[in-house]
């Protein structure tokens, strides 16, 4: 039973609309409690996801975050991220950054010290960002006078991007990377695309991890680390969390009973299905299908 739109490559491209401006806004909103807002993905541009209203859980390299209104989530490059809506109304603006548009026509301090490595990806900075007056007027200012287009708002973006960038550098800096290990996770999350993809296609079948190691042309042992280091979870979770997700968008938006949504979803054993969907959502499954308002 497919219950999902066709899965976008897992490498998503980000074209920007002007190749010679940094930042591209998207306006986004959600209706429906449970909506995945994004499959997992990744992308080489960072992006930053600010929260206006609303609620949504954002899962980045296996860490899952509650936000709500006013926090910023900051997806580095390579960050294989997701995020599924928990409000019936959600607002929030996708601000993506190509900072290699940043550099400058002569190499400078600046550059070499700061554009470079962040457009490496070899400073990485925290996902979570919550209650930064700083950040969120920065963030304010930036969309405002994107949206507003008055004379001269390039400039007037280019230099809230810088200052987003400096209060992040100031504050946020979570990790220090060298070039050979950014190329490197590139690399393996590139190998890794089509077993991504595969599991999103496949997740209500049996999915054994031998043969998706036979895919790769790897041992299980080799495939099993490498995929744990690439997603921080094991193949068995992973797959487990993405019928969990699937299980809880048919509990909240269709009328299928709870043991036809475990089924659809790859579970054979309602009970099992239920304790693992208490397990990760902290709430059994006939409760989220009784709605919020019955909580």
């Amino acid at each position: 039973m497919k219950i999902l739109k066709k899965i976008l490559p897992f490498r998503e491209p980000m074209d920007m609309p002007d190749p010679y401006f940094p930042i591209k806004i998207h306006r986004t909103p959600f209706n429906e409690y449970g909506a995945i807002l994004f499959h997992h993905h990744w992308h080489e541009h960072i992006e930053f996801l600010f929260f206006i209203e609303g609620e949504a859980m954002i899962e980045c390299n296996s860490e899952q975050m509650h936000v709500k209104a006013g926090d910023l989530i900051v997806l580095n490059s390579t960050d294989l991220h997701h995020g599924i809506s928990l409000s019936e109304n959600l607002f929030y603006y996708a601000i993506i950054a190509d900072t290699s548009l940043l550099h400058s026509h002569s190499v400078d301090a600046v550059e070499m010290k700061y554009i470079t490595p962040i457009t490496q990806n070899r400073i990485s900075f925290q996902n979570k960002i919550s209650k930064d007056s700083d950040v969120n007027g920065c963030i304010s200012s930036l969309i405002e006078e994107f949206e507003n287009r008055e004379f001269g708002y390039e400039l007037a973006v280019k230099s809230y991007l810088y200052r987003l960038l400096t209060i992040l550098l100031r504050k946020y800096i979570v990790r220090l990377l060298d070039p050979s290990e950014y190329q490197l996770r590139v690399k393996n999350l590139e190998r890794f695309d089509p077993i991504y993809q595969y599991i999103e296609e496949n997740y209500s079948n049996k999915i054994n991890v031998d043969d998706l190691a036979k895919q790769m042309n790897m041992s299980r042992f080799y495939f099993s680390r490498l995929f744990k280091e690439l997603t921080g979870k094991t193949v068995s979770d992973y797959v487990n969390f993405v019928r969990i997700n699937k299980s809880e968008y048919l509990l909240r938006n269709t009328s299928m009973s709870i043991s036809e949504i475990a089924h659809a979803t790859g579970f054979n054993d309602i009970y099992y299905f239920s304790r693992l969907f208490k397990t990760y959502k902290k709430v059994a499954p006939s409760k989220i299908r009784r709605g919020p308002a019955d909580l």
